[in-house]
C-alpha cells in the first residue's frame, strides 16, 4: 500500500468542529487493531479445552494454537495490494466479513483439523487488519494530530487482548470453572471464540460509516469525493484544491520500493535491513506470546486452579495496557533507544525470575507458596517491561529508521520476520515447557539479556529525526 503522502509545514490543523469526526473515523478503522488483539489472544482461554477434547499432544496443539500465523503472514503480505485496488474501506469489509466466518467456524468446530482452518482464516484478517488500519488512519489524520490517532491502533490492541481475558474468565465463571462445561447449549470454550462475531459485526457496520483514503480516491480519479473528505477531516479553512494538487504531486513522485532494494552488503540485505530484522526477531524470542496464548496453560502446568489462572491471564492484560500507555507517554520525550534498553534490562530481570520460580519442583502439584508469588509478580513485571518499550518502540524504530527509497520494501521484510519468529516461539511452547519449564524460560531470559548489546552497538536513536534523514 502507498504510504501517506507528507503534508507541507503551513499545513493547518483541523478545525475543532471536525476534530471529533476525525476521532470517530480513526476510533472506527482501530476497531480492526482491537479485533486483531482479540482474535489473536482469545485462543488463550480454550488451549486446555481443546487439548482434552481432541486428545493431542503438545506438538499437534502447537500446530492448532500457532497456524493462525500463517493467515497473518499471507493476510499482512497482500492486504497492501488489495487496499490498492479495491479501497481501504471495502478491505476492512473483507476483513470484518473474515473475522465474523472464524468466529462462527472456531466455535462450531466438527474436527481438529476444521478448527485449525478457520483459525488461518481468522489469522488472514489480523494480517490484513495489522495493516489497513495503521495505513488509512495516516492517510485521513491531519497532520497536527496524525501522531496520537495513530497510536489508536496500539491502544484497541492491547484492549482487544485484555477483554478477551476477561471475557474468557467471565465465561468459565459461568460454566463452573469448566472449560468444557455446558454452556448456551455449548462448551464453554467453544462460546469464548463465538463471541467475536459481536465485535466482528460492529467493525464491520462502523467501515459503512466512515469515508474512503482520500488518496485511494485520487488514484481513482475521483477527485470531487476526495474534496469531500478532505473537507470533513480538515476542514474549510484550507484551499482543498491547493490540498489535493499536493497530494497528487507526491504520489506521482513517489516510487515502490522492491525486494531488489534491500540487497547489498556481505550479508545479502543491506545492514539496515538486518538491523529491522534483527528488532522483529528479538521482540518476539523474549516469549512474549506465551504470556497471551499460553498463560492459562502455564499457570495450570504449575498447580493454579483454571478460574484463578484465567484471572491472572486478565491482570497481565491490564498490565500490559498501563505499560503501553506509558510507552506512548515517553517514546517521544525519552527516545527509542533508552526505553529499548530499559525494557530489555526489565524483561530479563522478570524472566530470570520466572525461569528460578519454575525450576522448584512441585508440591502437591502446586509450586511452593514463594516461588508462585515470584512466579507470579515476575510474569507482570515481564509484561510490564515489554509493554513500556519493544511492544511500541520496534514498530516506531521500523516506521522511521529505513531510507525513504526502501521503506516500503524493508519494513515488509522486517513485519514478515516478527510474523515467522512469533510463530517459532508459540509452536515450540507446549513442547519446550512439558520437556522443562525453567529452562524455556532460561532461553528466553538469553534473547533478553542479548537484545541489550543489539540495540547498544546496532541501533540508532530516531528520536527528532525527519524521515529524510535517514540514510
Amino acid at each position: 500500500m502507498t504510504s501517506t503522502a507528507a503534508m507541507p509545514s503551513g499545513a493547518r490543523e483541523a478545525h475543532p468542529e471536525h476534530l471529533g469526526r476525525v476521532v470517530f473515523i480513526a476510533a472506527a478503522a482501530a476497531m480492526g487493531g482491537f479485533l486483531f488483539g482479540y482474535d489473536s489472544s482469545v485462543i488463550n482461554g480454550a488451549v486446555e479445552a481443546i487439548r482434552d477434547r481432541y486428545d493431542i499432544g503438545p506438538a499437534a496443539l502447537a500446530q492448532v494454537i500457532a497456524i493462525a500465523l500463517i493467515g497473518c503472514a499471507i493476510g499482512a503480505a497482500t492486504a497492501g495490494r488489495i487496499a490498492d485496488r479495491i479501497g481501504r474501506i471495502r478491505c476492512m469489509q473483507i476483513a470484518a466479513v473474515l473475522f465474523t466466518i472464524s468466529a462462527v467456524g472456531s466455535a462450531l468446530p466438527f474436527a481438529l483439523w476444521d478448527l485449525a482452518f478457520w483459525r488461518i482464516v481468522g489469522g488472514f484478517a489480523i494480517g490484513m487488519a495489522s495493516v489497513i488500519g495503521p495505513a488509512y488512519i495516516a492517510e485521513v489524520s491531519p497532520t497536527a494530530y496524525r501522531g496520537r490517532l495513530a497510536s489508536f491502533q496500539q491502544a484497541a490492541i492491547v484492549v482487544g487482548i485484555a477483554l478477551s481475558q476477561l471475557v474468557n474468565y467471565g465465561l468459565l465463571r459461568a460454566a463452573d470453572g469448566n472449560q468444557r462445561g455446558a454452556l448456551l447449549g455449548l462448551e464453554a470454550w467453544q462460546v469464548m471464540l463465538g463471541v467475536m462475531v459481536i465485535p466482528a459485526i460492529v467493525y464491520g457496520l462502523l467501515s459503512f460509516a466512515i469515508p474512503e483514503s482520500p488518496r485511494y480516491l485520487l488514484t481513482s480519479g475521483r477527485r470531487a469525493e476526495a474534496r469531500e473528505v478532505l473537507s470533513q477531516i480538515e476542514g474549510h479553512g484550507i484551499d482543498l484544491d491547493v490540498r489535493l494538487t499536493e497530494i497528487e504531486h507526491a504520489m506521482h513522485r513517489e516510487r515502490k520500493s522492491t525486494f531488489k532494494d534491500l540487497l547489498g552488503g556481505r550479508g545479502y540485505f543491506k545492514p539496515i535491513v538486518w538491523i529491522g530484522i534483527g528488532l522483529s526477531v528479538f521482540q518476539q524470542f523474549v516469549g512474549i506470546n506465551v504470556a497471551f496464548y499460553y498463560s492459562s496453560t502455564l499457570w495450570q502446568s504449575v498447580g493454579v486452579n483454571p478460574t484463578e489462572s484465567f484471572f491472572y491471564s486478565f491482570t497481565t492484560s491490564m498490565i500490559n495496557i498501563v505499560g503501553t500507555v506509558i510507552a506512548m507517554i515517553f517514546v517521544d520525550r525519552v527516545g527509542r533507544k533508552p526505553l529499548a534498553l530499559i525494557g530489555s534490562v526489565g524483561m530479563a530481570i522478570g524472566l530470570a525470575l520466572e525461569a528460578w520460580a519454575f525450576s522448584s519442583p512441585l508440591v502437591d502439584g502446586r509450586l511452593p507458596a514463594t516461588q508462585g508469588w515470584v512466579a507470579l509478580i515476575a510474569a507482570h513485571f515481564f509484561v510490564l517491561f515489554f509493554a513500556l518499550s519493544w511492544g511500541v518502540v520496534v514498530w516506531v524504530f521500523l516506521g522511521e529508521m529505513f531510507p525513504n527509497r526502501i521503506r516500503a520494501a524493508a519494513l515488509g521484510v522486517a513485519a514478515s520476520a516478527q510474523w515467522i519468529a512469533n510463530w517459532a516461539i508459540t509452536a515450540s511452547f507446549p513442547s519446550l515447557s512439558e520437556w522443562n519449564l525453567s529452562v524455556t524460560y532460561v532461553i528466553y531470559t538469553v534473547f533478553a539479556a542479548l537484545s541489550i548489546p543489539f540495540v547498544l552497538k546496532f541501533v540508532k536513536e530516531t528520536k527528532g529525526k525527519a524521515l529524510e534523514e535517514m540514510g
